[in-house]
């Protein structure tokens, strides 16, 4: 009985031990991950710009694009609803009582809407816009917080050109002269 007892805590013990189980043995869920696959994942944008795709958007295509995909969860206009977020039309200052955090009075970088919208949107369908529709959707979405003129072309290089009003709102923790002890 001692020797059934053993041998099968032995066979335990090596099924499941990683360090004597093979490499290419897994528990079977997900993919490799190959360079080109990884390369399609790795979407990161910088606030510089770094990482912007080729690519233009105006602000007409966006208003179009915005209404067939974004307006059932954003409303009209970007006021928000139940569903998504307001993203425009703060009448109040991040200090009041009552701030809204919309796109215009709240992040710091127009490169950041980008890479949000590239990602994430629409919801139920996250990645499927083009980059031109996402710079298209960008620049609608900047437009309707006052931030560019109706006439603006939204590519790579006049994105991280865009000044966002709270830019200096956040404190940049790499910055130790900020930061008091």
């Amino acid at each position: 009985m001692k020797n059934k007892i053993l041998a099968i805590s032995v066979l335990i013990v090596v099924g499941i031990n990683p360090a004597i189980a093979e490499r290419d043995q897994g528990p079977g869920l997900g993919i490799p991950v190959t360079d080109d696959l990884l390369k399609q994942w790795d979407t990161s944008i910088f606030p510089d710009g770094e990482g912007l795709p080729m690519g233009s958007g105006h602000v007409t295509d966006g208003e179009e694009i915005y209404n067939t995909q974004c307006v059932s969860c954003h409303a009209p206009g970007g006021i928000g609803s139940a569903l998504g977020d307001q993203l425009a039309g703060a009448q109040m200052s991040l200090t009041s009582d009552f701030p809204e955090q919309t796109i215009g009075s709240y992040w710091p970088y127009a490169t950041t809407l980008f890479d949000i919208i590239r990602r994430s949107m629409p919801m139920t369908a996250p990645g499927s816009l083009s980059d031109d529709e996402v710079y298209a959707v960008t620049a609608y979405l900047l437009y309707l917080n006052n931030l560019i003129d109706k006439d603006q072309v939204i590519n790579q290089e006049t994105l991280p050109d865009v000044k966002m009003p709270n830019e200096n709102g956040f404190i940049n923790i790499y910055e130790t002269e900020r930061i008091k002890e």
